[in-house]
């Protein structure tokens, strides 16, 4: 039982004491048992602050440390710190939460939020006198990372940790990396191609002793956890045989007589079964698309690197961490949606930014010289009735850039932007003035209002009923509709299947916190990075994939880990093995095994999150959570039940 406690209450600059008497707080919990010192702080996260506890611990010898400020998620690694630097083990601090669950949550009841905050406060006492020093779980870490997917976040991240001294394995699902960049032309606020920039990464991959990279390799499963995961990768080959002559290829590219949508191409053009890459695809070898192809020995007549014997083979590639870097898919409109697929001049932006890289000197689809361009913003973001509700971010700017270097290539051509208000945040603003200037013309409607499209006589019409003219309804006869289409999560869901990742509401991986911990997830060991947690631009995908890498490399470094001692335990002699534990826990982390003559469960110390799900379900209480247990998590009920 701890005798010396130090209890700190912290104003958080009127966050909490605009509605909590933190006075009144502190008087109220002075004279519990084991109580110390008591004190009041305007911000007790600041530097000031933090040097005046860890004085307090060093000069009244203080064995256990309650704060009660914001939540737990915001400090509580910072007050354990500061719990370290004083000596004090940093397990014998307890953390209380008194603005998101007082002063927030019941700001119109300034009473009631000041008796919870007392209740809330005794509570964390409670529970730091029966704390426990423990000491951190070491487990060791192999030196490597593995990354998958070979789009610019996560080239950038290999090449990164390569740069560190630390192996990389590169894992792409697609025969070819650079990912979606590769599509672009220019990129807006830069003069880069997209395919420049795939290309000056790939060549620092290859260039590196440090990346393995797999192409045509898909993670079919994993069976380790943090400093030791152990992946299985199916690798499909090319059905080529080293690098084919020129001549031969195009022949035998021409000899094929299958073609299907060519997806680079986003469906407006058609390619061979058999087909080489585009420029900024890596590696410059050709493949056969073995899912199409017919097998009817045309190619093999011309081409004698052709082998179709060659096997599917799986590999194990073994890392200290994971690094997810597996991008978005464009939104895709439902068939109807803004008109999409009722006419053949009604299509998305993806597929017009390749039709304006393939057009040389007139802009042309389909036969047709465009002369007059609608774009519809916002479709698949920001909707009012669907799953979309969020905003992509990067249209806006991408929709206006599009329009300007249609401006620059190509003469003559009048643009009309039906938005719902634009959003080009930071320097990309210059983008929208450059546009405005240009004579580019925006209307703009409410969002339960949207233009609407519809084909009279053979012509597409577009209406609005336009809130920067008082709502006036203004309608245009374009050559082409251009809908502008945000990102979604990657349809293929089966990476976070195999790690467990969590998602969020709009369905993309979810970091822990999307400021002090913006790269990291739920599961130990694995970061994510670019456009698999949330739309980004090219600038923003890069700075997260550095900011990945980091982290990764973090964790693998030093050869040892650390992990959290909180984790659940197992009384194997009370212990009489029903399974229900192992059925409950979603981290995988408990396993049968043999104790003298009787079965019981075990714990994978790397693996368990001590989230308590298996405490629930054992009907003989075999369980126990370590720093939760249940005398602990009873003493902080009688606290909260007892009258202030």
């Amino acid at each position: 039982m701890k005798k010396k406690l130090g209890v700190y209450i912290c104003h958080c600059g009127g966050n909490i004491s605009d509605y909590i008497d933190v006075e009144k707080v502190r008087a109220a919990v002075e004279n519990e048992e084991g109580v110390f010192l008591a004190k009041t702080t305007m911000f007790a996260c600041s530097d000031a602050t933090q040097k005046e506890i860890v004085q307090d611990i060093e000069t009244n010898d203080l064995d256990g440390l309650v704060v009660a400020s914001c939540s737990p998620k915001l400090h509580l690694i910072t007050f354990r710190a500061v719990t370290e630097r004083a000596h004090l083990n940093k397990y014998n601090y307890v953390h209380a939460n008194i603005r998101e669950q007082g002063s927030w949550a019941h700001s119109d009841d300034k009473e009631g939020a000041t008796e919870k905050a007392v209740q809330l406060v005794k509570a964390a006492v409670a529970k730091v006198r029966l704390s426990k020093p423990l000491d951190p779980i070491k487990i060791p870490s192999k030196k490597a990372v593995a990354i998958i997917g070979a789009g610019i976040a996560g080239m950038r991240a290999a090449v990164e940790l390569a740069h560190m001294g630390c192996p990389v394995t590169l894992i792409e699902r697609d025969h070819f990396t650079g990912g979606r960049v590769t599509q672009w032309d220019i990129l807006f606020t830069s003069d880069q191609t997209g395919k420049e920039i795939a290309t000056r990464l790939y060549n620092e991959i290859i260039d590196s002793k440090n990346i393995t990279l797999l192409t045509g390799a898909e993670v079919i499963s994993n069976s380790g956890s943090i400093g030791n995961f152990r992946l299985k990768v199916k690798i499909k080959p090319r059905y080529i045989k080293g690098k084919c002559d020129d001549n031969k290829l195009r022949k035998a590219i021409e000899a094929c007589p299958v073609e299907v949508p060519d997806e680079y191409n986003f469906n407006i053009t058609k390619r061979k079964a058999i087909y080489q890459n585009y420029p900024g695809q890596y590696p410059q070898y050709p493949v056969i698309d073995i899912k199409n192809c017919t097998r009817c020995g045309e190619c093999e007549k011309v081409c004698d690197n052709i082998d179709f014997s060659m096997k599917e083979e799986v590999i194990e590639v073994e890392a200290g961490s994971i690094l997810v870097a597996t991008g978005f898919d464009p939104y895709t409109p439902h068939d109807g949606e803004f008109g999409y697929n009722q006419n053949d001049y009604i299509i998305t932006l993806p597929q017009f930014k390749r039709i304006i890289d393939l057009c040389d000197n007139d802009l042309s689809f389909n036969g047709k010289t465009i002369k007059n361009i609608a774009y519809i913003y916002c479709v698949g973001s920001r909707q009012s009735e669907g799953e979309n509700t969020y905003c992509s971010r990067y249209c806006c700017t991408s929709a206006i850039h599009t329009s300007i270097q249609v401006k620059k290539k190509f003469k003559n051509v009048k643009k009309f932007h039906f938005t719902r208000g634009i959003r080009t945040y930071g320097k990309q603003e210059l983008l929208y003035y450059e546009s405005q200037k240009d004579g580019d013309i925006y209307l703009q409607s409410y969002e339960e209002n949207p233009p609407q499209v519809a084909t009279e006589n053979g012509k597409i019409c577009v209406k609005i009923n336009d809130i920067l003219t008082g709502n006036r309804e203004i309608s245009v006869e374009p050559d082409l509709v251009v809908l502008v289409t945000g990102m979604i999560p990657r349809a293929d869901a089966s990476i976070s299947q195999i790690f467990k990742l969590p998602r969020g509401r709009d369905k993309f991986f979810n970091e822990i916190h999307m400021k002090l911990r913006p790269v990291e997830t739920v599961v130990d060991g694995i970061t994510i990075a670019g456009t698999c947690q949330g739309p980004k631009n090219v600038t923003e995908s890069l700075n997260s994939s550095l900011s990945a890498a980091t982290k990764s490399f973090s964790l693998v470094n030093k050869g040892e880990l650390e992990l959290e001692p909180i984790i659940a335990e197992i009384d194997k002699d009370i212990c009489t093995w029903c399974g229900e534990c192992e059925k409950a826990c979603p981290f995988d982390a408990i396993r049968k095994v043999k104790h003298g003559d009787k079965d019981v469960a075990a714990i994978n110390n790397s693996v368990c999150k001590g989230c308590g799900m298996c405490l629930p379900v054992c009907s003989v209480n075999a369980i126990n959570l370590i720093s939760y247990s249940d005398e602990e998590i009873e003493s902080m009920i009688d606290s909260l039940a007892d009258k202030v």
